[in-house]
């Protein structure tokens, strides 16, 4: 009885798996098929293979769906920022989330509460009084308002690598300072290469935001030569309704690149997130 039990809780879980793979899968395979298809075939869907099986498959979609938007230059931008947001992430919860893990100040825990509560707060509520500052000092229709505020820390990175900091032994770090290693050193050689998986989870999550963000470069892009992937896109959607070939075209260039970087990067990513609440 036990054993029939289990294997049916198992064949129903993989059920729901497969269910649920699929609710993800089939709209990304309808992208790609429709992205490889004319104009009159993305109208045919009287039965399954027309909807996804384009005959002919034409490729030629992707460079005609560049050549009507700017599609490089908003790529340029995109990868600009999420490089930068990137970097400036990284450098800032690092060494904030070290302090909060290892080093012993007063108010340590109190403001690292704050902090933590600071995750409550939607990035809308603060919206209008960044805008007027970062409009004050003239950053309005630049890159800049996308990448800068990646430079003061996220809640949610420095309580990643907190925890990620508390799982490592203090043995490891007091043995590197025995050795002569001061703070930075020991940071850079010693703790940051063992919690490498952590790093690399911050690097996909601040890629996927930055990448895929429409709201900041709709409030402060205003030149087309500026414009972003997500910006790009809607321009195109604007300008070319109905045109769902090279809409869906320029919607697997967009994707790819998070797609990408997410299979090279998803047993470090697996990893980084697992091991985040081992210790707190």
């Amino acid at each position: 009885m036990l054993n029939r039990k289990k294997q049916s809780r198992r064949v129903a879980l993989h059920l729901i798996l497969i269910i649920g793979s699929l609710i993800f899968v089939v709209p990304l395979f309808w992208m790609i098929a429709t992205s490889l298809k004319t104009e009159e075939q993305t109208q045919m869907v009287d039965n399954w293979r027309q909807v996804f099986i384009p005959q002919p498959v034409k490729w030629n979609n992707y460079a005609e769906a560049l050549q009507y938007v700017n599609l490089i230059a908003c790529f340029k931008n995109s990868l600009h920022v999420a490089a930068l947001s990137i970097a400036g992430t990284l450098i800032s919860c690092a060494f904030v989330a070290y302090s909060f893990a290892r080093l012993r100040w007063p108010g340590r825990d109190a403001i690292f509460m704050i902090v933590i509560a600071t995750m409550m707060l939607p990035a809308q509520v603060t919206m209008v009084p960044v805008f007027l500052i970062y409009a004050r000092i003239g950053w309005v229709n630049t890159l800049k308002p996308l990448w800068v505020g990646s430079f003061f820390g996220s809640a949610f990175f420095i309580f990643l690598l907190r925890q990620f900091f508390m799982t490592i032994p203090k043995e490891i770090e007091e043995a590197a300072k025995i050795d002569g290693c001061g703070y930075f050193r020991a940071i850079f050689q010693v703790m940051l290469p063992l919690i490498k998986p952590a790093l690399l989870s911050v690097i996909i999550f601040q890629f996927m935001w930055s990448w895929n963000d429409f709201l900041g470069p709709l409030v402060y892009i205003q030149s087309r030569d500026l414009m972003t992937l997500t910006l790009g896109l809607q321009a195109f959607t604007y300008q070319h309704a109905g045109q769902w070939h090279y809409l869906m075209a320029a919607s697997v260039m967009m994707t790819m690149p998070v797609i990408i970087l997410f299979f090279a990067l998803q047993r470090y990513f697996i990893e980084g997130v697992t091991l985040t609440g081992i210790k707190g």
